[in-house]
This record gives C-alpha cells, structure tokens and sequence, in this order.
C-alpha cells in the first residue's frame, strides 16, 4: 500500500525511536484507490533530527514550520514534525507552530476529517474524526468547528470547494453554512493561491454542482460573475441563465486549464451589454470583446502566466466569431490563431453549443466539418504562416528589397497564398517582383 520510497523513510524513523506517519492527502487518495500526487510524513523527530537521520538526502524547506523534504529514490517527500498551531491573525499562517510529540494535537489541527488520518508502516490508520466514514459516504466536514477552521486559513473555504470539484463528494450543513458565512476572508488570500486552487476546481469532474451551488462564494474573489447569477437571457437559443450557461460549458468542455478558464469567463460580459427588442427577444451585441476585456483583467489579478492569460483572452474574443466552412476561411482563421489555438477554438464552440438549446445542437456538425477541413489542409501542407513560405527574406534581398520591405513582402505574399495562390518559389518571387 506504502510506496517503497515512503516505506524507507517511516522505517528510518521509527529504527531511530521516532514514531512516524503518512498524513493527509496521501492517505484519503490511498484509502479511495486513488494514486496519490505527493506524500506527507508527521513524526515525532524534530526537524534537526530529521536532517540529521537523512543527511544528504534532507532539504531544510520550512524549518520554521517543522518540515523536512527527503529525497528518497525518485520522490521527494515532505516530513514535519508534529505540531500544534498558534493564533492566526491574517487568516492565512499562524503566528506561531508549536512543536508536540503527539500525533493528536497534529491531526486535530487539520482541515477536513477526509484529510485528517495517518497511516503507519504497517498499514494501520489512525482516525479520530470519522474520516474513514465520510470518504466512505461522499461527505466533505471539517474537523472541530468548522468556522474556526475557516478563520484559520481562509483557503480552506476554496479547497473544500475543490474537493467537491474533484471527488464528487457533498459538503455537510455546518461546514456548507460556515463556509459561506466566512467567504468574504477569501479576499484576503493572496491570488497566487487562489489560483492554483481554481485551477484545480474547474478540472474536476464534478465542477458543475460546485459552480451552481457556490457561485456568492467564487464572487468573493470573482466578483464579475455577480450579475451573471440568475439573469435570464430572453433567447430561445438558451434554456439556462448567463451562469447557468457558463457552468454547463465548463462542464462540457475538456478539463484543460485554459479551457475551463475560457468557459467560465467566455460571456461574463454579457450583463453589460444586454438589449430587448420590440419582441422582447434579448441580444448582446459585442458580449465577446466586453467578455475579453473582463477576462483579461482577471487574469491579470489572479497573477496568471502570460502565455495562459493570452491564450484563454483570445479564445474568449473568438469564441462567438462565425467562420465560414470554407478552406480559405478556415485558412485564415489558423493563419491568426495558430493551429494548437484554432483547436481550442472548435472545442470552446463545441462546449458553448452543448450548454445551448438542444434545438441548437445541430450546430455541431458545422463544428466539426471546419475540423475537417483543418485536417484537409495539414493534409496538403497548407501554409498557414510566414515561415511555411517557400520564398525566404534571403530571395526577396536579392530582388532588391531591404529592411521593412521584406517583413511587408512576406506578409503580402503570405495574404496571396491564403487567398489561393499556389505556395510556389517561382510564382511567388514573381509576383513580388511585380509589387516591386
């Protein structure tokens, strides 16, 4: 059940007089048949004997808080020592760790029971809270009172959530009514944080109830989606409100970051730009730019990775954006977004169609014949790009053109090719010679 790596460092400890355990997440993934991500040690050593016992193989990662990561084989394992936590002034680190020499006090200061039993060497688990139990029926609690835990790290709201996300699992009334009461301190997480949390949540495979059930939670962090919440769309193409909407396209979309990201954000600018027409019918004219402009500010609060960020704003401009079934269209549309984008791009669509009206979902086998059509073209090496030119800066020097001349040549010669001229040497260095 232990890995052999895990085995090795628990053993370690325990020869040397120290009890030891796994702790955690590795246990309730363990116990669920799950493989687990990392593993976590608590033990009684302290963390100069720790680094004593494994010299060599011992990083001093957070000594302050007791923790050791060992290198053990191809795994680098987290050990800390046994602790009771202080006071915790900014809902986020305590003040102060006090290290015990009781397993106890070590777990009664853990979130969720699910995330509150150890294991030792032998395979025995040690639950004082019933997290055996709760993974056993699907339920999600904290251990002791709820608010205090949320008090203590403000994260742990985002991270039941997540859990929820992930494992499909319920929240139980008082930890579901504490986490709502203390949503608000989420805002004091730094949004590195909450970001990698996020990431996380809208991977899972049950985000769907997460996103419907919580949405006065994630505003707290996301206050844009707000207005999204319960606003009727007056269009028959849609059987769902703007979030209702948004969530059932994060659901249906594959659980890649940036996809999910899109989906969430692809119309929350709607509420802004919504209309009625003499029918009554509701419109949002230019919702897809409005959205981008909002996403991207998000992005950038949530301190995401440029190349991330890019991407899901571009996605969220053109996710609305018709494309002609056409290879020159569909051409184009590569030529500007990249093939990797315009495939996220299909995707996007598929997931905005899927969460519409069902009368609407033959618009899907529009989506997939622009797909073929990709396919079509990768299949002729159609270029898509400056670089897939067969003339090069070099042939257009030779003609005579210098500096800008040339990027403006390529270019032009590239809009030829898109519009249907053969990708040919010799008819290309023509036709720049003729612009000449």
């Amino acid at each position: 059940m232990l890995p052999q790596a895990v085995q090795y460092v628990l053993e370690r400890l325990e020869d040397a007089g120290f009890a030891a355990y796994a702790v955690g997440g590795c246990v309730r993934d363990t116990l669920l048949g799950r493989t687990p991500g990392d593993w976590d040690v608590t033990t009684a050593a302290r963390p100069e004997q720790v680094l004593a016992l494994f010299d060599g193989y011992a990083i001093p990662t957070g000594l302050k808080h007791g923790t050791v990561t060992v290198r053990a084989g191809e795994m680098h394992i987290e050990v800390t020592t046994f602790r009771a936590d202080g006071t915790y002034t900014d809902h986020r680190r305590p003040d102060q760790v006090f290290f015990s020499g009781r397993l106890e006090e070590d777990l009664c200061r853990r979130d969720l029971t699910v995330n509150a039993m150890a294991m030792d060497l032998r395979g025995h688990i040690t639950d004082l809270y019933g997290g055996r139990e709760d993974l056993e029926t699907g339920i999600l609690r904290c251990v002791g009172e709820p608010e205090r835990r949320f008090e203590e790290d403000a994260l742990r709201i985002l991270r039941t959530l997540r859990f929820a996300a992930v494992l499909g699992f319920s929240v139980e009334p008082r930890t579901d009514a504490a986490l709502r009461v203390k949503a608000p301190l989420l805002r004091c997480i730094a949004p590195e944080r909450i970001l990698t949390e996020m990431d996380k949540l809208l991977c899972g495979s049950h985000v769907l109830p997460v996103l419907l059930n919580w949405p006065d939670v994630l505003a707290m962090f996301l206050p844009e989606i707000a207005p999204c919440v319960g606003f009727d769309q007056h269009n028959r193409h849609h059987i769902y409100d703007v979030w209702g909407h948004s969530a059932h396209a994060v659901a249906a979309v594959p659980a890649e970051v940036v996809l999910r990201w899109t989906m969430l954000l692809h119309d929350i600018g709607k509420p802004a730009c919504f209309t009625r027409d003499e029918q009554g019918v509701g419109h949002f004219y230019g919702h897809p730019a409005i959205s981008a402009d909002l996403a991207a500010d998000i992005c950038r609060r949530l301190r995401m990775d440029n190349r991330t960020a890019e991407r899901i704003v571009t996605l969220v401009r053109w996710h609305d954006r018709d494309i002609a079934r056409t290879e020159k269209a569909i051409a184009r549309a590569v030529s500007q977004l990249g093939e990797e984008t315009f495939r996220q791009l299909l995707e996007v669509k598929r997931a905005d169609n899927a969460a519409q009206s069902p009368e609407d979902r033959c618009r899907l086998a529009d989506i997939q014949q622009a797909e073929d059509l990709l396919n079509t073209l990768l299949a002729k090496r159609q270029c898509f790009s400056v670089k897939d030119l067969t003339v090069k800066g070099g042939d257009l020097m030779a003609l005579g053109l210098r500096g800008r001349e040339v990027g403006d040549a390529l270019q032009y010669l590239l809009n030829a090719v898109l519009d249907g001229t053969p990708n040919d040497k010799e008819t290309l260095l023509k036709l720049a010679a003729e612009r000449k």
